[in-house]
């Protein structure tokens, strides 16, 4: 198996809103066993936002180590995402092949709306 490669994904021409409040990540839903870090073993959150960039947006679920996540979040508001990173992934479950996109980031901080939207200089 190839090792898995990260993507870092540039953020400074995007808006990013909070959708969804911090949860914690579970790893097992039926032990309800919360992931941890490989490296730390500080637990990990995950966050829902919408990811908007050249009138384009998706929708996205990002894992946060739960140290990173700032307070005065609110839903619907702009945030920032230092380090945020993809990881293709692909598994086998019952039988049905997978595959998608995980996000990670170093953190959730608040964020300012951008000063001029969608203006060219």
């Amino acid at each position: 198996m190839s090792p898995v490669r990260t993507i870092r994904v540039e953020t400074s021409a995007a808006t990013i809103l909070l959708t969804e409040a911090p949860e914690p990540k579970v790893r097992d839903r039926q032990t309800g066993e919360i992931a941890k870090d490989a490296v730390s073993g500080e637990a990990l959150m995950t966050i829902g936002v919408v990811y908007i960039e050249d009138g384009e947006s998706s929708l996205i679920k990002v894992t946060v180590p739960e140290g990173g996540v700032s307070e005065g979040l609110n839903l619907g508001a702009p945030v920032s995402l230092p380090g945020l990173v993809a990881r293709p992934w692909e598994s086998v479950f019952n039988g049905q092949q997978r595959h998608g996109i995980a996000f990670r980031a170093a953190a959730v901080t608040p964020a300012a709306f951008p000063a001029v939207m969608g203006a060219s200089a």
